[in-house]
């Protein structure tokens, strides 16, 4: 889910573009997403934080018109009942719906397995990994999701260690085009850098 910065940026550039003051510069844009799932992550911030940061909290969201989609076609193709249940259970979880005890809290016992350890969670989705790792179409069907990046390195770190053989290091290129803008962009600035969808500098 984009931060409302940037769709507002989008939209700012978008009437600029095509001279026209309406959303978008007139213009229709698909959002596919789902508030029921992670919200952004704010380094350092709140909840609060987080919840401002999404478009309900833009100009723009008056402007938006919601669509809601009825058949989960993962679980329409595969006709996995244990699927669909799961489907359900998320869906009351998301909606609100599920049964709240004394305590104010929920039941999760039927959405998923609840796994105690990261030790746990490493054997159980990538089982053996050891004999495994070169399998592609193994690797392929399984994944262990974080909502921040630094989960995923720790997580990557961790499972990197398993595996047999002399680890290899490899380093991004840490120098500008133009070398008189080295002094504007010291190297241990460029290797700080960790943007999303980027790798990280050291691999």
């Amino acid at each position: 889910m984009a931060h409302k910065y940037a769709l507002e940026a989008l939209d700012a550039n978008m009437k600029d573009i095509f001279q026209n003051d309406k959303c978008m510069g007139g213009n229709t844009l698909v959002l596919p997403g789902d508030f029921r799932q992670t919200l952004l992550v704010i380094p350092r911030g709140t909840k609060a934080d987080e919840l401002h940061a999404s478009i309900k909290y833009s100009y723009i969201w008056k402007d938006v018109q919601r669509f809601g989609l009825e058949t989960n076609m993962r679980v329409h193709l595969t006709g996995d009942a244990s699927t669909q249940q799961f489907a359900q259970n998320l869906l009351h979880l998301g909606n609100g719906e599920m049964a709240i005890d004394n305590e104010g809290f929920i039941s999760v016992e039927n959405i998923g397995n609840i796994i105690i350890t990261m030790e746990e969670l490493k054997d159980r989705v990538f089982p053996n990994i050891e004999n495994n790792f070169q399998d592609k179409k193994w690797l392929c069907e399984r994944a262990i999701l974080s909502p921040t990046n630094d989960g995923v390195k720790i997580i990557n770190n961790q499972l990197l260690k398993k595996l047999p053989g002399a680890s290899q290091i490899y380093k991004s290129v840490d120098t500008t085009v133009e070398t008189n803008q080295a002094v504007d962009y010291p190297t241990e600035f460029l290797n700080s850098l960790e943007p999303s969808g980027i790798p990280a500098h050291k691999l």
